[in-house]
């Protein structure tokens, strides 16, 4: 094979056994890589119904075949496990330098399965495999934990690990590698806290083999010729201000969260926007491995309390953690960010669940005694402070660990936690933007703006412009979206770089780039029908998997808020998401009942029933 590797590593935790399993030719096509062969590996063994923290529950990290290869942004990796956040499938993102080492090193991904007695990590030395002993290291925040285990192996190995929150199982810890780049959603850091697994260190010294060397730097040339045209006068905007320029859009559109949802406009959005986080913080732009963009923002701050140096905010941790929770300090910001980073926590579910708890307590809902203090939103300091009890489960910080819906629960008002599935919602307010109110309630693992992304086209007009207030037109649309969304990821391609310029300007046009990069590398001779079948197969056998896990149509909606109470102020005024007019023509266009539950004969179409021979299980 090429492209491919054709070796999945596994990992039996329990035994401490390694062993080399090989990949045949008709899965990697049929789910080309990352969030495909993430999504094939859990259907077959996980426990739907199972307990996350259990060691039956599998978590597989896979790269995509363009991983690696130098094909532009080809530096991603998912993580693949049944989530304790929301009792549905996660399947986790992240770029950098790792997962382009691991594939360097021979291997299309990890399986861990069982649960080791003590704390461990994993060295990959190219071939050469072994687990570790990683007492000396448990409790270590995950940038101290880096240095430590490069030093212990090579100084060239990249690492991936978990910090105290993963440790303590947080449900939406992070799994960060390089430091700075974060598998961050759905608890992915607690599943590998749970297996006392706190690192993979990967050192890779080959290269991965293409099939037409020559058509693949015909190609890469041709896309990097485009992408410099395109920016000749000027640098990226992402590498200017990075993503949090994307505070503007959505300030604009009236789509900017602010306190716990209840407006799209936020007073303070000056103060944190990005061209303010470039004048006052920025030291320099970092890219990931052959990524043409770099967007990544190395930081620091010098104003007291809140000193730091790190990466980051992106504008999602610029929402949650800024004008979410009513803050427009964009120093204590920055601070909890790094917080984020080094005790390894997903910033959009810090930022929500913090949110959340400031709704509770200025409604009366959450005493001040369980906090120690009288929780409101502005509050700069409690922002920071109670990042960091989070992280290691201190005082209130281990009721927040439990997330915004479990907490909200808590105390009475489970409609006060701005979730889909239990997972937080991401930096868009779907009253105001239509079609992100149906991605939010479809997508796979929860809420989540990035397993299928409306915001660009509804807000930045890429690759065509969609009013996003209309709601008629959406179905169709959000679905094919998903499905190329899938493509992406299974590829170990970056969203920002392929969207923009990999496919065409029709929005449903299919990914022709994408289709000559893979079949560059692979010789897999997909054709774009084959290829847009394999992101509709992924996107269908993740709805398999929350079929089986118990998920229907009722499991498809957004809290009270979105659909019932008009959007105060902006664009959108008097708006609510009318989700449930797109619900039922949603399921026509992608072949399910009208449960939700993919039909027998689009399983067999696709090809899925061999991974569920009887259909869809009863509920």
């Amino acid at each position: 094979m090429k492209g491919w590797h054709g070796r999945i590593l596994r990992v039996d935790l329990d035994s401490g056994r390694t062993w080399e399993e090989t990949l045949d030719a008709k899965t990697a096509k049929e789910f080309i890589g990352g969030r495909g062969f993430g999504i094939r590996y859990l259907l077959k063994e996980a426990d739907p119904k199972g307990d996350p923290f259990c060691g039956k529950n599998p978590l597989i990290m896979m790269a995509g075949p363009l991983t690696g290869t130098g094909a532009p942004t080809g530096a991603r990796y998912m993580v693949t496990t049944l989530s304790p956040l929301t009792g549905a499938i996660t399947c986790s993102n992240s770029g950098g330098m790792f997962p382009a080492e691991l594939r360097k090193a021979g291997w299309d991904g990890i399986i861990f399965q069982g649960k080791s007695s003590s704390p461990v990590y994993l060295w990959v030395d190219g071939e050469r495999v072994e687990l570790r002993d990683a007492t000396g290291i448990w409790g270590k925040t995950t940038h101290e934990t880096d240095d430590i285990l490069r030093a212990e192996t090579h100084p060239q190995a990249r690492v991936s690990c978990i910090g105290p929150a993963g440790e303590r199982l947080v449900r939406f810890a992070a799994i960060m590698n390089d430091k700075h780049r974060a598998a961050g959603r759905s608890g992915v850091g607690a599943v590998m806290g749970s297996k006392n697994l706190k690192a993979v260190v990967v050192r890779g010294t080959g290269k991965v083999p293409v099939h037409d060397p020559k058509a693949f730097k015909e190609i890469n040339g041709k896309l990097m010729k485009r992408f410099k045209e395109t920016y000749k006068n000027s640098p990226p905007p992402l590498r200017v201000h990075g993503t949090a320029v994307t505070v503007m859009a959505t300030q604009n559109y009236g789509v900017f969260p602010t306190r716990n949802f209840q407006t799209g406009s936020f007073e303070g959005w000056e103060a944190i926007h990005g061209e303010t986080l470039t004048r006052t913080f920025l030291v320099g732009h970092r890219a990931c491995f052959a990524c043409p963009i770099s967007c990544g923002r190395v930081t620091r701050v010098e104003e007291p309390p809140f000193e730091g140096e790190g990466e980051g905010p992106e504008y999602e941790t610029i929402y949650a953690l800024g004008s979410d929770c009513g803050v427009d300090n964009l120093a204590a910001i920055t601070k909890a960010n790094y917080i984020c980073n080094e005790l390894g926590l997903d910033t959009i579910s810090m930022g929500s669940t913090i949110a959340c708890a400031m709704e509770l307590s200025e409604k009366g809902y959450l005493p001040e005694k369980d906090v120690g203090r009288k929780l409101r939103f502005g509050d700069a300091e409690a922002l920071v402070e109670l990042t960091r009890m989070t992280g290691y489960r201190e005082g209130f910080g281990d009721v927040l660990a439990e997330g915004s819906l479990r907490m909200a629960t808590k105390y009475g008002h489970p409609e006060l936690a701005m979730v889909a599935k239990g997972q937080d919602f991401a930096g868009y307010e779907p009253r105001g933007e239509q079609g992100m109110g149906l991605a939010y309630a479809t997508s796979p693992i929860g809420a989540s703006h990035m397993r299928g992304d409306p915001a660009y086209f509804e807000l930045l007009g890429v690759p065509c412009n969609v009013d996003p207030l209309t709601w008629k037109d959406k179905p169709p649309v959000v679905a094919k979206w998903q499905d190329l969304f899938c493509i992406i990821d299974s590829a170990g391609l970056c969203v920002f770089y392929s969207v923009r310029n990999l496919i065409k300007p029709e929005l449903m046009a299919p990914p022709v780039g994408i289709m000559e990069l893979l079949n560059a590398a692979t010789g897999a001779d997909y054709t774009l029908r084959e290829l847009e079948k394999a992101g509709e197969r992924i996107f269908n056998a993740e709805r398999l998997f929350l079929a089986r896990a118990g998920f229907s149509r009722k499991d498809d909606t957004l809290p009270p808020r979105m659909l019932r109470e008009p959007l105060p102020e902006g664009p959108g005024k008097g708006m609510v998401c009318h989700l449930e007019e797109m619900l039922e023509d949603y399921y026509r266009v992608r072949g399910w009942d009208q449960d939700g539950i993919p039909t027998r004969e689009k399983l067999e179409e696709l090809g899925l029933l061999e991974l569920d021979p009887s259909g869809p299980k009863e509920k």
